[in-house]
């Protein structure tokens, strides 16, 4: 196979490759299904120090070559440090330093054609001199726009107000923008077509998020199980669950609020990483220490471990509201017999008629927590396996990696200029 045969693809925003986040698994699960494709050759931006990071010299499977460098999955990954005194600006420097190298790799390799995908849209008043200094280079841009990022709660108005012009740019400045969520897609013609940008529409595709539908290795008796749940005070079927980042966006007021209201003698575990000041104004406002079935019991990244413990829930909550395809909904889809959903449209597009929809109104959950709880477990069983079709007819990673080879290696996807 000729050099100039391979497609090369920089990915360029995720803080390593590993289950941190959703991007982070998402590259992962790419670099994983495609590490012996010999047509794709990908370059990964990772972070060197901080929050994700992710360390070479302990990660089982990597090729250090040298301490900027190291090859896993045989992605060819770069190390990017980020001065700490940066503070809420890192993720802006973390990207711009990304491009940046893979400018130089580019140039120093003359590498032909590359693709480089962006995920989030961080940098939209800096992207204009990146894009014309990547086709000068005879690549190409493509984004990921994620979510509704200037919709989260914990933003200040200005910061809100960056992310969606940041957002309008960096549409404005890509060549198909990758949407993992057909109502971000909708959205990003809706906002966007009439701006007529550059002469055109924006170009779309839509390219789902994956799960790994493959049961826990663990078992019931296992003495990691065994042990955190007696450490929690848990037992298996006895509790509801949430996974998820702990932050206003995502629900926990009303799913606390309304676990208060209802009636059920189960538990509420909650696994997240606790926010102090977050956690301080609900219990002002809810009182909920005084419940003893609310359960914020840490966080958990032994992934078998989380497989398990959701594997074992009698029912779990999802409360995002301003995400695409969430990963956290696909996994409890994939894991949890009956899954109980805030009513929007992000979550109705990936669960369909696979779970239980509830509004934000007073009353609403604990109405319905009240009536799942005498749910008939050949129900709940029906249910959960539905889910699980649903999940592996449309979101399973070897689908959503054949999807990105096929986008990748697609040449009909033509720079502007």
């Amino acid at each position: 196979m000729r050099k100039d045969d391979v497609q090369h693809v920089f990915l360029i925003g995720a803080k390593s490759l590993g289950a941190y986040g959703g991007y982070e698994t998402f590259i992962n699960k790419l670099t994983e299904y495609h590490q012996n494709n010999k047509r794709i050759q990908y370059h990964v931006a990772c972070k060197a120090n901080g929050d994700g990071s992710m360390d070479p010299y302990k990660t089982v499977g990597t090729q250090v070559i040298n301490d900027h460098e190291f090859i896993y999955h045989n992605a060819q990954c770069f190390r990017i440090r980020i001065p700490e005194k940066f503070g809420p600006a890192q993720a802006i420097y973390y990207d711009m330093a990304a491009l940046k190298k893979s400018c130089e790799i580019i140039r120093k390799d003359k590498i032909e054609h590359p693709i480089v995908y962006i995920m989030a849209c961080r940098i939209g008043p800096f992207i204009r001199h990146y894009y014309h200094k990547i086709h000068k280079l005879g690549g190409r841009v493509f984004l990921n726009p994620d979510g509704h990022e200037w919709m989260r709660a914990k933003w200040s108005k200005p910061i809100r107000k960056y992310w969606k012009i940041s957002e309008q740019m960096m549409v404005k400045w890509s060549d198909l923008v990758i949407c993992d969520s057909k109502t971000i897609e909708k959205y990003i013609h809706e906002c966007y077509d009439r701006k007529e940008i550059r002469g055109r529409n924006p170009k779309t595709t839509f390219i789902a998020y994956g799960a790994d539908l493959r049961p826990s290795k663990l078992v019931d008796n296992s003495e990691k199980l065994t042990n955190w749940y007696k450490e929690k005070g848990l037992k298996k079927k006895e509790y509801y669950l949430v996974v998820g980042r702990f932050v206003p966006e995502n629900s926990f007021e009303i799913m606390i609020r309304e676990f208060m209201r209802c009636k059920s003698k189960k538990d509420f575990a909650l696994i997240t990483n606790v926010n102090e000041k977050f956690l301080n104004e609900l219990e002002e406002k809810l009182h909920f220490k005084a419940d003893k079935r609310i359960k914020f019991v840490g966080t958990v990244y032994d992934q078998e471990l989380l497989k398990k413990i959701r594997e074992n829930a009698y029912a779990y909550f999802h409360g995002h509201t301003v995400g695409g395809t969430n990963p956290s909904l696909i996994e409890a889809l994939g894991s949890t017999n009956l899954n109980l959903l805030i009513d929007v449209e992000f979550n109705k597009e990936v669960a369909e008629d696979c779970a239980l929809y509830w509004g934000r109104q007073k009353g609403a959950l604990a109405k319905l927590i009240d009536k799942v709880d005498f749910m008939s477990e050949d129900k709940i069983k029906e249910m959960g396996e539905k889910a699980k079709r649903r999940v592996q007819e449309n979101y399973t990673w070897e689908k959503i990696s054949k999807e990105y080879e096929e986008i990748f290696l697609n040449n009909q996807i033509n720079p502007l200029y």
